[in-house]
Parts: structure tokens; C-alpha cells; sequence
């Protein structure tokens, strides 16, 4: 009968854990939901509070960090992007124009000039006109003559506070008007700057022009209505070869009464281009980008635009984390942290699940962004500073009284019986009440062949040595197979399952152990051999197995017990063990054990008397890889000794033919001539 408390773990320790929250008093019981609490506002709020201004102190940092990393490693590496190219202002050019603020117009409109004869898309101007200068009439009159679609950059006071003064945005708003009904138009170059680095397109303000790369694909045609709204993620790329640059800048000089040889080759290489002019110059716009914290580099604001132009271009809109599944993995990350408190495994465990959960939490962001899932605001730092908070103030909580001396006695107990069992009884201290009960339990019985012989040839010390170590093989593959170990008797072991806990599977554990136990033998025997070529050969190991009833429990008195399995159940599997020796086998079942196992990889090897015994008892032998149509021709064999024990015999050794080198098969074989007239070889 299965007792209630074995049923499957899953939610035993919860069981148990909650018995200790709750027996830890509502003081800390009330600190710890706090702390839960506390947890779960940090693995959700960890970029920013929840007013969506204010970084969270401690964490918003370390998200940025992080996202910074996983952008970088993740970004697409290509090779120059010659779609978008830059015509820029340098130190140089200033030198030579004896001009730094503003820039050299005049300059720009001869360059406009040359650059609408080559028939690019759209050209868009970084550069604000907030301010006069003397080359404005002719600025004016050559983009209102302009071919080409122009970008203008715009910015207001109430969106670029640090980039422009009312007096500047006059000047500007009437520059502008100045260029109504030509192809020249407003757009807007507002970065987003928050937290110190542009990592997002800029939010959309009602009022503010579209952005200079949107009027740009715009005016040229292209459709971009996937971005039409977009504010999140800028992907950024990164070039493919070392020392070089996605968008290599021409100097504005270049352009200006250019040498009508070189004329072709410019147009050649600018038609039907996005041309970008404006500055990139050291200490003028600079942008630190999502980039910057790794590489070091910040480049011109100007190259942040033309990645922006290239994304749309692309089509690589980031899809957006809905804000329920920020949630989702907020809680989850606080419920791992949860049960894996409530866990009363060995630390190893613990860490290996820890070290799991923590690939999980911080792999899971990287996997997302590697799958172009924008994961900007995606907290992983606060899933892990949450992990850690609940997991400290549930472990403080639920092991504060009696952890160390149940993870003792747990331990303890697990060197006889299987954790499990050993958990069962920590729970049910009753079943180590002293008395027994009738069990139907399968027995194990194993010795190892000529040990004792061996054992007076060696030192003592090699004997213990040798000893320990065979017993650990075999008892921990009792432990792995679910049995209990009830004792050792020199180099024997004995076991059963069954009791005091049983199961469905019993059967099959206790067979697979019986085989396991024979494999972990002839390891031991290798082991042994290479250690040291003088020791002398360590035999076999032999099992017997058996199925039927014992009295299981604990016998002793009160300062003393010992659980132990008593009956002719031990006996029989005691005696199966010894007739390996006379059968040339070296795991050998009788038929209950066989059947009550639930496998189909037994061969029948015959009947036997054993020694001291008055009942027959009929053999199996585990052997998973044995032909099925053998193992038929023994079944039928065994099946006629009776009728007619030549025949028999002849279908016997036709089998073992085949197999000359199974020395228990060929046993079988000579065994079947001496048969009494039931059947049944009587051993010695």
C-alpha cells in the first residue's frame, strides 16, 4: 500500500515550506511579504519608477549597461552602407574658411549646387540657420532652385532647450518661410538623449516637423509607414571590418567648383544616394550612442541620422515588449527566487539550479534582442537583484528554525534509503516507531566472489581501502535505483524495495538495480586491476533476487533499533545469490521476482532445488540483449523437460551453440541431462 506522503515532490517541499513561514511567528512572516513586495517592485521598475521619468537608483544604471552589451554583441556586422552618404564640415574645413560658428554657408550653397546635378534621392541639412550671415540671399535662392528634395534641419525651444534660444528659433522660423513653395522642408534633428546617450528614436511631438531621416525617405518616395510612429530602439550596426566605418564622410571642400574631370565620377558615386551635410567636427555635436559605453567611440550626430535612414531603409522596426509581459517575467523571476528557497536540497544542487536560473534570466534578454525584439526597459538586472532579495528573506524565514538539524538527519538517513524515503520519515517521524508489518518487498542479496580469500593475502589497510570503495559503488547504486540498503554482511550487501514506502515502479527499480549492481561489480573489478597489478583478481559480483512477503520495520529496544526486513524472503534471495556460483551466472531472479518486475528481459534458465531448501524455484536471468526468438526456444524447452527431457535437451543446446560464450547458457545445457523427474536440477 502506498502511503499518502510519497506522493510525486512536486508539491511536498511547498507543503513543508510553507509549514515553516508559518511557524516562523507573523513578525517575520509580515517582513517577509514585505520584502516579496520590495522584490517585485525592483524586478519590474528597475529602469525607471513608475512615473517614467526618474531612474531607479542603484539598478537604472546597471539595465543600461547591460542593454549597451547586448545591443553591441548582437548587432548586425555589415559592411559599408553606400546608400547614405555624409558630406561633412571638418577642423580642416574651418581652417581653411577662417570660419567655426556658424558654418560657411556660402560654402553650402555651392555644395547644394553641385550636388543637385547629380540627381540624388533627397538631401537632408544638419545644420540650423538660427542666425544671419552674409551668404544667406544666395543659401536661399539655391535651395529655392533646388531639384532635389531638401531636408532642413528644424528644432524648437520647447523640444532642443539646449540647442536653441527664442531670438535663434525666430530666425529660423522666418528663414523657413523664406523657402515656402520650394522643395526645401522643415524637418526635425531632436535626438533623444535620455540617460546620456542616444539608444532611441526620438518621441513624436505634435507640432515638431517629422524627423530629418522620415521627411527625407519621405520627399524621395519611400515608403516607411512602419515607422511612422515608431519610438523605439535605434539599430545600430557595426562594421564589418576593422578600422573602418559604416558611413564614410566626404569633406564638404570636395563639392565646391569641383574639377569638371572629377565631375562624372562624383555623380557616379552620389546619384540616386541620401546625402546627409553637416558637421563632424571634434567637441561640436557629438553623440554618445548605445555603443559608446563599449567601443569608446562617439561619433557625429550626423552618423546617428544616417542610421536612422538606414533602418527605415532595411525595415527593421524592433518589436516592442508589451508591458503584461514585463510583468510576467517580473513574477516569474520572484517565484523562482521562491521556490527555490523552499528547495531543502544539498548546496550543490542549489547552486547548479541558481547558476541555471541565472543563464535563464540573463541569456532570455540576450536570446530576445538577438531576435530583434527591442528589449530597451526589458529589466534584467532588477530580475536578478529581485531573484536574490526573495530568496534571502524566504530562506532567512523558512530555515530559521530546525534547517541544520533536518538537512542533517535527512543526510544522514540518505546513506540506507533514498532521499525521498528519508524525507518521508523526517515528515512522518511515526514510521520509525519500533514493531513490524507483513510487506510484499522485492529482496536484493549480492557477495563478491573469492574476496574473503583475497583479504588475507593483502594488508589490512588495502582491505579496508578496497572494501569501502566496493561498498560505496553498490550502495549508491541501491540509493540511485530508490532501494533501501538493510545492511552489509561483510562485502554483501543487502537490499529491498517496498517498504517502508512503496511503489508503483518498485519492481522495476529493484531489477534494474540487480543489474546495475553485476555492471558496478565488474567496474570495481577494472578499477581494482589497474590500481595495481600485484593485488590478486577480485571475482565477480553475484545477485540474487527475490519477491515475496517479509516482516518489515524496526526491531531493537529503546536506546537501539534497526529497520530491517525479516522472513524466508531474505532467505530465498540469500540462496539465489550463492547459486550463481554453481549455475556460471551472475544475476539470477526466481520467476515471482520476474513477473512482479514489469520487464521483459528475463530468459528462463530452469528449475531449481536450492541448497537447504525444500521448494522449487524457478530461474530467470536478466538479458536485456538476448535474441527474442532464443529466449523462445528456452521458454519451450523448459516448458517439455517433463514430457521429453531429450528434446529438451536438444533445443537447449542448439541455443547455446549460438551463443558458445555464455557460460550460463551452456550450464543450462549440461543441467537439463540431470534433471530429476519433476524437472528440477537439485544443487549440492
Amino acid at each position: 500500500m502506498t502511503d499518502p506522503d510519497t506522493r510525486p515532490p512536486a508539491f511536498g517541499w511547498i507543503r513543508r515550506g510553507w509549514r515553516n513561514l508559518r511557524e516562523a511567528g507573523p513578525a517575520q512572516l509580515g517582513l517577509t511579504v514585505l520584502l516579496i513586495c520590495v522584490a517585485l517592485f525592483v524586478a519590474r521598475y528597475s529602469w525607471v519608477l513608475p512615473d517614467g521619468e526618474e531612474p531607479t537608483p542603484l539598478t537604472s544604471e546597471a539595465e543600461r549597461a547591460f542593454y549597451d552589451l547586448r545591443a553591441y554583441y548582437s548587432a548586425d556586422l555589415v559592411e559599408e552602407d553606400k546608400r547614405v552618404v555624409l558630406v561633412v564640415y571638418t577642423d580642416q574645413t574651418l581652417i581653411a574658411a577662417r570660419k567655426r560658428s556658424p558654418l560657411d554657408r556660402g560654402l553650402l550653397a555651392k555644395t547644394l549646387r553641385t550636388l543637385d546635378t547629380f540627381e540624388p534621392k533627397a538631401i537632408g541639412i544638419d545644420i540650423l540657420f538660427d542666425q544671419p550671415q552674409d551668404e544667406d540671399e544666395e543659401l536661399i535662392a539655391t535651395l529655392r532652385s533646388m531639384k532635389t528634395p531638401v531636408a532642413i534641419a528644424y528644432a524648437a525651444k520647447a523640444t532642443n532647450p539646449d540647442d536653441i534660444e527664442y531670438e535663434q528659433q525666430q530666425f529660423l522660423e522666418a528663414f523657413m518661410a523664406r523657402l515656402k513653395g520650394s522643395k526645401a522642408q522643415p524637418a526635425s534633428i531632436r535626438l533623444d538623449n535620455t540617460f546620456g546617450a542616444t539608444r532611441l528614436w526620438p518621441d513624436i511631438h505634435e507640432g515638431l516637423p517629422p524627423l530629418l531621416g522620415r521627411v527625407m525617405l519621405g520627399e524621395a518616395g519611400e515608403r516607411a509607414t512602419a515607422f511612422s510612429g515608431y519610438e523605439g530602439a535605434i539599430d545600430y550596426r557595426r562594421p564589418k571590418f576593422q578600422n573602418s566605418v559604416l558611413f564614410p564622410p566626404a569633406q564638404i571642400d570636395l563639392f565646391v567648383d569641383p574639377d569638371p574631370e572629377i565631375l562624372p565620377f562624383l555623380k557616379e558615386q552620389y546619384s540616386g544616394k541620401y546625402i546627409l551635410i553637416g558637421g563632424d567636427i571634434v567637441d561640436y555635436d557629438r553623440v554618445e550612442t548605445t555603443f559608446t559605453s563599449i567601443n569608446g567611440e562617439v561619433p557625429a550626430g550626423i552618423s546617428v541620422h544616417a542610421e536612422i535612414i538606414a533602418q527605415m531603409l532595411d525595415d527593421r522596426v524592433l518589436t516592442p515588449i508589451p508591458d503584461w509581459v514585463i510583468w510576467i517575467m517580473a513574477v516569474v523571476a520572484i517565484l523562482a527566487g521562491i521556490v527555490t528557497a523552499l528547495l531543502e536540497w544539498p548546496a550543490r544542487r542549489l547552486a547548479m539550479l541558481g547558476m541555471a536560473q541565472l543563464v535563464f534570466f540573463q541569456g532570455t534578454p540576450f536570446m530576445l534582442q538577438f531576435q530583434n525584439v527591442d528589449t530597451y526597459g526589458l529589466p534584467a538586472v532588477g530580475g536578478l537583484v529581485g531573484w536574490i532579495l526573495v530568496f534571502t528573506a524566504v530562506t532567512s524565514t523558512a530555515r530559521a528554525s530546525g534547517a541544520v538539524r533536518r538537512n542533517f538527519a535527512t543526510g544522514a538517513l540518505g546513506k540506507y534509503i533514498p532521499r525521498d524515503i528519508a524525507q518521508a520519515i523526517i515528515e512522518k517521524p511515526e514510521l520509525l516507531n519500533l514493531g513490524g508489518e507483513k510487506r510484499e518487498i522485492f529482496v536484493l542479496f549480492s557477495d563478491l566472489e573469492g574476496f574473503t580469500k583475497m583479504s588475507h593475502a593483502i594488508a589490512p589497510e588495502m582491505v579496508a581501502k578496497l572494501l569501502n570503495r566496493y561498498l560505496d559503488l553498490l550502495s549508491q547504486v541501491v540509493l540511485d535505483h530508490g532501494g533501501v540498503i538493510d545492511k552489509f554482511v561483510g562485502d554483501a550487501v543487502v537490499a529491498f524495495w517496498g517498504a517502508p514506502i512503496s511503489r508503483a515502479d518498485d519492481g522495476t527499480r529493484a531489477a534494474k538495480a540487480g543489474y546495475a549492481m553485476w555492471q558496478a561489480g565488474e567496474a570495481f573489478r577494472r578499477e581494482v586491476a589497474a590500481m595495481d597489478a600485484n593485488l590478486p583478481l577480485i571475482g565477480k559480483t553475484r545477485v540474487g533476487l527475490h519477491y515475496g512477503e517479509a516482516v518489515i520495520g524496526n526491531f531493537g529496544g529503546a536506546t537501539r533499533i534497526q529497520y530491517t526486513a525479516l522472513g524466508d524472503s531474505m532467505n530465498t534471495a540469500a540462496r539465489l545469490e550463492a547459486a550463481n556460483k554453481a549455475l556460471d551466472s551472475a544475476v539470477m531472479a526466481s520467476s515471482e521476482f520476474a513477473e512482479a518486475s514489469g520487464l521483459e528481459w528475463w530468459r528462463p534458465m530452469g528449475r531449481v532445488r536450492l541448497r537447504g531448501r525444500a521448494r522449487a524455484v524457478d530461474l530467470f536471468e536478466p538479458a536485456p540483449d538476448f535474441p527474442a526468438e532464443d529466449k523462445a526456444v528456452l521458454a519451450q524447452a523448459l516448458a517439455m523437460v517433463t514430457i521429453d527431457q531429450t528434446a529438451a535437451a536438444r533445443l537447449v543446446q542448439t541455443v547455446a551453440d549460438r551463443h558458445p560464450e555464455d557460460l550460463a547458457l551452456g550450464n543450462l545445457a549440461r543441467r537439463i541431462d540431470a534433471l530429476d523427474e519433476g524437472g528440477t536440477y537439485v544443487l549440492g
